[in-house]
């Protein structure tokens, strides 16, 4: 299995790992020469370990052009937010990780809870592609999304354009509010983005020893770990164990 698995990961000898470099809570910095630091390139490292090749990271400025690259042959593994939209191209592992995503609200706002959002006439910030996006793409029918390139510019969009709403991840809106006098955080959420790897599809070996890893990942505390190592709990959570695997 590791030597089909391997071939369908790492043809060419290393294994190209797609990283998108907008979440800070997955990507928290850069080494020396540059290269994405965090839990996600961890995780592809650990991969790549245990496939028995190196790692080369392949960085994207945003998960929807990450998720448009899978027709291109750049990357092997793509560590990036499950969604039906992406799953159309993209084999997903369960996730590994998650975040809550939630919404802001400014100053002196009547909206008081999750379900005031989607109503007509309000106008909701948002970080175009990201798997919130998508997420409320099916969902919000009545509510007019905005949105922006990237998560700093949903933020800059929802102040200068003075939006009802900005929607995004609770860990980064928290850090937005302390910027924002009178800005309250709403209670709840609305989903959680599941951290996932990916595979393209048609690698039905890659994509099953992919599976495996993330759930013995999660099992046996290498997930935790490198959530703590890299300075990320409260932000990050562990995903849920399926019910036949029990952390021990």
């Amino acid at each position: 299995m590791l030597n089909a698995a391997r071939q369908d990961l790492a043809p060419t000898g290393r294994l190209r790992a797609g990283i998108n470099l907008s979440n800070s809570f997955l990507v928290s910095g850069a080494d020396s020469a540059g290269g994405p630091v965090g839990v996600s390139p961890d995780m592809a490292k650990a991969i790549a370990a245990r496939l028995g090749v190196a790692v080369e990271y392949e960085p994207f400025a945003s998960p929807g052009l990450l998720a448009d690259a899978a027709a291109d042959d750049v990357w092997d593994i793509a560590l990036i937010g499950a969604e039906p939209a992406r799953a159309e191209v993209i084999d997903f592992t369960a996730a590994y990780a998650e975040i809550e995503a939630t919404y802001m609200v400014p100053a002196g706002s009547p909206i008081r809870t999750l379900a005031e959002v989607g109503r007509p006439g309000i106008r909701i910030a948002v970080s175009a592609r990201s798997a919130y996006d998508l997420w409320l793409e099916r969902n919000i029918t009545a509510a007019t999304l905005v949105r922006a390139a990237g998560i700093d510019a949903s933020y800059a969009l929802f102040v200068e354009e003075g939006l009802d709403v900005l929607a995004g991840l609770r860990p980064r809106l928290i850090e937005d509010a302390r910027t924002l006098p009178g800005a309250r955080i709403l209670d709840g959420r609305f989903s959680a983005v599941q951290q996932s790897i990916g595979v393209r599809r048609g690698r039905p070996a890659g994509a099953a020893f992919l599976a495996a890893f993330v759930e013995e990942a999660k099992a046996s505390g290498l997930v935790a770990d490198l959530i703590t190592r890299r300075g990320q709990e409260g932000k990050l959570s562990v995903a849920d164990l399926p019910p036949s695997v029990t952390n021990t």
